[in-house]
């Protein structure tokens, strides 16, 4: 019996496992009736509450998922950013810089820095755009930031006046040039003279290159080695352009005054640029005298020499100015242009006629104005070209001479010039001049009086 009884569970099982298999081969092909359907979502709804209890809870709608509210979706939290650009973090520099030797090149210091060959052709070519490179000197420096993997970053080259000139590197190379804004100073001294203006400038801290310029002015009129007797006093006041503690440019003479023979000499020269100085004996005006290259060293005088392109002894009919190629040139005194050209060993020459009998010459020149013409009028300081090497030069300098009579003579001891120059001047004006120049020099002597005793103090 009980054989039967568990034969027919089993069959039954089996008839069960059959329909639900139909059931569920029939689902899959077939919609799921809506009873089904129903009866596949029901939930189970919350427990009523208890009948015929003395405490009645009561549990929270929200406890269950029909009656809970619909809060829809959690908004997304957001990340608070400060609104302030992200600051790029610079890769570290090393800098390398050094000053140029005598003999050294740029690419020499360059290759010495670092940089490879096609870096410093192309900060060659950059520079040379902004300065002439054929006028570095000792002195000038070159200053080179590099990444730590050696990529260059910037090359400046400082040169005189305080000019930096600056490549770049990036996508391009670019170049910029800073020029400093100079603060002009105003100095004052005093020089005892023994042997020579120059040994007595040197000795009292004064620049002793004031002493070509005191004779370029004098040299006509005072004979130095013969009427200097030792124990005059030399007066000066000059400008000089500074940058912070450092000097750059070179000083510029404002005021000079020397007693010597039993006459007072002054010379007042302009803050104007001109160039164009005044000359006064006692108290009166004895001329108007313009250099020919304001502040240029006095490199060869009058008079029979070596002659450093031939080797030989022959004459130097002028006086030649050493200075940078580019150097304004001024007229020494009023005039005509009589020629504008060249002549030979001259290179390119300005002519300028001084009345009937004298002539100056001004020679190796670089450029003339282009609105300077052949016979046009000229006063003393006007610029009439530039200092070059044309010709037979060595170097760049001004070659320049005086003619009288079309003789050489001269030029730091001829009057002539002078008296071109004397007719044109204004004695109301220049003795003003003088007034203000004496009572500069004075005020600024006592200032330096002052903090010298101070400091000793």
């Amino acid at each position: 019996m009980r054989l039967r009884t568990l034969a027919a569970g089993v069959a039954i099982a089996g008839t069960v496992s059959g329909a639900a298999i139909a059931i569920f081969d029939f689902m899959s092909k077939e919609p799921v009736p809506p009873e089904l359907a129903q009866a596949g979502s029901w939930m189970p709804q919350g427990p009523e509450a208890p009948r015929n209890v003395d405490i009645l809870v009561t549990l929270p709608a929200t406890a269950w998922a029909e009656d809970a509210p619909d809060l829809g979706p959690l908004p997304l939290l957001q990340a608070a950013f400060a609104d302030r650009p992200v600051r790029a973090i610079e890769p570290p520099l090393s800098t390398w810089s050094r000053d140029i030797a005598p003999g050294e090149t740029l690419d020499f210091l360059l290759s010495e820095a670092g940089l490879a060959a096609p870096d410093r052709a192309e900060v060659a070519l950059a520079l040379g755009a902004e300065y002439d490179l054929r006028r570095l000197r000792p002195g000038h420096s070159v200053t080179v930031a590099s990444t730590v993997d050696g990529s260059p970053r910037t090359v400046s080259l400082a040169v005189e006046d305080g000019v930096r000139i600056e490549v770049v590197f990036g996508e391009q190379l670019s170049t910029q040039v800073v020029a400093p804004d100079p603060e002009i100073v105003t100095l004052a001294g005093e020089a005892v003279i023994d042997s020579s203006i120059f040994a007595a400038l040197d000795e009292a801290g004064i620049p002793a290159r004031f002493s070509v310029d005191l004779a370029q002015m004098l040299g006509g009129t005072v004979d130095f080695r013969r009427e200097l007797a030792g124990g005059e006093t030399l007066r000066l006041l000059w400008r000089e352009a500074h940058v912070g503690e450092d000097r750059i440019g070179q000083p510029e003479l404002a005021f000079a005054a020397l007693e010597i023979g039993g006459s007072l000499y002054e010379i007042v020269w302009p803050d104007d640029g001109s160039g164009q100085a005044t000359i006064y004996v006692d108290g009166e005006v004895l001329r108007v005298f313009a250099q020919p290259v304001e502040g240029a060293r006095l490199s060869s005088v009058f008079g029979r020499r070596t002659h450093p392109v031939f080797g030989n002894v022959r004459m130097h009919t002028g006086v030649d100015f050493a200075a940078a190629r580019g150097t304004p040139v001024q007229s020494t005194a009023p005039g005509r242009v009589s020629f504008i050209g060249w002549r030979g060993g001259y290179g390119r020459v300005v002519e300028i006629s001084h009345g009937s009998d004298t002539m100056t010459r001004y020679a190796h020149l670089s450029a003339v104005p282009e609105d300077l013409a052949q016979g046009q009028r000229v006063a003393a300081g006007d610029v009439i070209g530039r200092v070059g090497a044309t010709g037979t030069a060595t170097g760049p300098n001004l070659h320049y001479e005086v003619l009288v009579d079309g003789r050489p003579t001269d030029p730091l001891s001829d009057d002539r010039l002078a008296e071109a120059a004397e007719s044109e001047a204004d004695d109301t004006a220049a003795l003003s001049r003088l007034a203000e120049a004496r009572a500069l020099l004075d005020q600024n002597l006592g200032s330096e009086i002052a903090e010298t005793t101070t400091e000793r103090l």
